[in-house]
């Protein structure tokens, strides 16, 4: 098997790139606000289905994030004969020994341009550390929605470090700062923990309408623990993003509205049996799938709360908290004899009109 090299940052830094097919295997929403000039973008995992993109006649040199998978997509490619290289310590690497540069360039400047660049430098030295946020230990939407708390009201500029524990965190950041337009200067992964430099840089404050249409609507026809739980995670990740969010319940939903304690209502024979038959608020529901009397329901919780997660009960008062539109259908109330009175503080009652204004103001809508 044909070997591949491996050269460092600042080795690519300073060569001539000319005559080699510069391979970028980043994903391409990380790619086109940081462009590596005259590279090819073919994020990772498509590598082996676009060959053809890699003439075999010139050198190829591969950068990833960290090293990694330029690293494994380096011994595929030299396996099939390929002349290829690979960028230890891929772009985050590379982008340190850039700022390292630009950080002497501006030094250099200083000595030549006297006091007042000096003065300038000073000032730099003398930013501000960045404010920590712990999201360690958070899971989904845990770690999101506590930026974008922290970031509130906070002006532009403001710096934070962020450590988180959760995987899916790496992904979920970058994406909330594309999405808020807020600026991720830097982030890593090393012994289980996540870090990320923010910069706060949106003129707009989170939580605020945007003027696109970016808005998210849930209906909610599930009483089901297990669909109700990954709706307001989706319900709140949402509004961490600065999205105005409504949630409709209709049927069987209705039932996550309900008070847990009984309201006594003037209600027909029919009425009562519906309501005998139905659960009464969120502790009540059980599982769509190995529900087991109840059982599988106290066992999800029981997880919920090994691993930290947030229970359905805390993620509607977050929901509730953070402005999310909690909305019961009159109709389905009418036919199912629950009152308004049944129903836990900060319900709107509505239609399909008041469902279908949402969705027309919404880039998503989802039946759950």
């Amino acid at each position: 098997m044909e070997s591949y090299k491996t050269i460092s940052a600042q080795a690519f830094c300073d060569m001539d790139r000319s005559g080699y097919t510069v391979v970028d295997l980043r994903d391409p929403e990380d790619v086109l606000p940081n462009e590596i000039q005259g590279a090819v973008n073919i994020p990772a995992e498509q590598v082996m289905d676009k060959l053809e993109l890699l003439p075999k006649d010139a050198p190829v040199i591969l950068i990833c994030y960290a090293g990694i998978s330029s690293e494994q997509t380096s011994q595929k490619l030299a396996s099939l004969g390929y002349d290829v290289t690979h960028v230890d310590g891929g772009y985050n690497a590379y982008k340190k020994f850039l700022q390292t540069e630009e950080d002497d360039k501006d030094n250099e400047n200083d000595d030549e341009n006297g006091t007042e660049a000096g003065s300038e430098a000073t000032a730099r030295e003398k930013r501000p550390a960045p404010l920590f946020v712990d999201a360690k230990h958070l899971k989904c939407p845990g770690p999101i929605v506590k930026v974008a708390d922290f970031l509130r009201d906070k002006p532009d500029g403001t710096r934070i470090r962020v450590e988180a524990t959760e995987d899916a965190f790496y992904s979920d950041i970058r994406v909330w700062c594309e999405r808020t337009g807020n600026r991720l200067d830097s982030l890593s992964a090393a012994d289980g923990v996540i870090l990320a430099e923010i910069t706060r840089v949106s003129g707009q404050k989170l939580g605020e309408p945007q003027a696109e249409k970016n808005d998210k609507t849930f209906v909610v026809f599930s009483g089901d623990l297990d669909k109700t739980i990954a709706a307001f995670i989706m319900a709140n990740g949402a509004a961490a993003m600065g999205r105005r969010v409504t949630m409709f319940f209709t049927f069987w939903g209705l039932n996550i509205l309900r008070r847990p304690e009984k309201v006594s209502t003037v209600k027909n024979l029919i009425e009562r049996m519906f309501g005998f038959m139905m659960p009464r608020g969120t502790k009540k529901l059980g599982l769509s799938r190995m529900n087991m009397g109840g059982a599988g329901a106290k066992m999800i919780r029981w997880i919920m709360k090994e691993k930290g997660v947030s229970s359905l009960e805390e993620l509607v008062d977050s929901a509730r908290a953070h402005g999310v539109r909690l909305v019961a259908c009159q109709m389905s109330m009418d036919i199912m004899g629950i009152r308004k009175e049944e129903l836990i503080d900060g319900v709107e009652l509505g239609g399909v009109s008041t469902f279908l204004g949402s969705s027309e103001q919404s880039d998503m809508s989802l039946f759950i």
